[in-house]
């Protein structure tokens, strides 16, 4: 299917490995030319490299940050029409799961806001203008099945997500008349380096329950999470929907969120 893509530029952030290398892999095969923001860069980017692909490293927690890779698309290639606002999830140097509210003190909530909350407002605050001057333009916002499913575990991540999936509906409904779209994909547990790297989710929760991380993934993780699917999420899955959304295709989508969790939300 041709998503009508070609020629277009996008920035992605959180570019470097899981759904935001999956998705940048995806809109350049699309055309896209792809501004791809993170801390640094990773081999399989570098794999991706070309003349369609700029790699910007960053801190997204600067509040400076997301303002200068709006800026450098700009300067790039004149204009930007996508953002897909991906960087999130465990702030550099935090751990998740987090098993209590009464585990995070003022800092941890300060530091997860930055990271998923505000590093993705200010993103969205230099990209709607240069939308607005390109005649309109597609925003996703990276949230999480958690945001719409309240729970004790991560209760501070949960909260920061909830508070974009609210943002995104305010935008939308600000923006739309001007031809700016802005929706939401809400993932559940991906296979992604939260799960994956050395001392991250799978060994936090093997260490609880007497197992390896392996085994956590491919079977305790899906049960605990009762995940209809049976298993964690792929990123290249999560990738299709992004390109589908900031696709014309889907000019009539706006406001919405879309849950690409493997059956982890089950309320209407």
């Amino acid at each position: 299917m041709d998503l009508q893509l070609s020629g277009r530029v996008a920035v992605v952030t959180g570019a470097s490995k899981g759904i935001g290398l999956a998705v940048t892999r995806t809109l350049l095969a699309e055309g896209v030319r792809v501004v791809a923001a993170s801390r640094k860069s990773t081999p399989e980017l570098e794999a991706l490299g070309g003349d369609s692909l700029v790699h910007v490293p960053v801190d997204l927690m600067d509040p400076e940050a997301p303002g200068q890779v709006v800026a450098r698309a700009v300067a790039e290639w004149g204009g930007l029409d996508i953002l897909v606002n991906n960087a999130g999830g465990p702030p550099p140097g935090v751990a998740l799961p987090r098993m209590s509210f009464l585990t995070p003190g003022d800092e941890d909530w300060r530091v997860m806001f930055e990271f998923n909350l505000f590093s993705a407002v200010r993103a969205l605050r230099a990209a709607i203008p240069a939308m607005l001057g390109r005649g309109g333009g597609s925003i996703v916002n990276v949230s999480s099945g958690s945001a719409r499913q309240p729970a004790p575990m991560n209760v501070d991540y949960n909260a920061a997500k909830a508070a974009l999936n609210n943002l995104t509906k305010a935008l939308s409904e600000e923006f739309a008349p001007q031809g700016v779209r802005v929706n939401t994909v809400s993932p559940g547990p991906v296979r992604t380096a939260w799960w994956t790297e050395e001392g991250g989710a799978a060994d936090i929760i093997a260490a609880q329950a007497g197992t390896d991380r392996d085994t956590v993934m491919d079977s305790v993780a899906p049960e605990m999470m009762r995940l209809s699917t049976g298993r964690l999420v792929e990123p290249q899955e999560v990738a299709d929907v992004v390109a589908l959304l900031v696709s014309p295709l889907s000019a009539s989508t706006t406001g919405a969120d879309f849950a690409v969790d493997g059956g982890f939300l089950k309320e209407i």
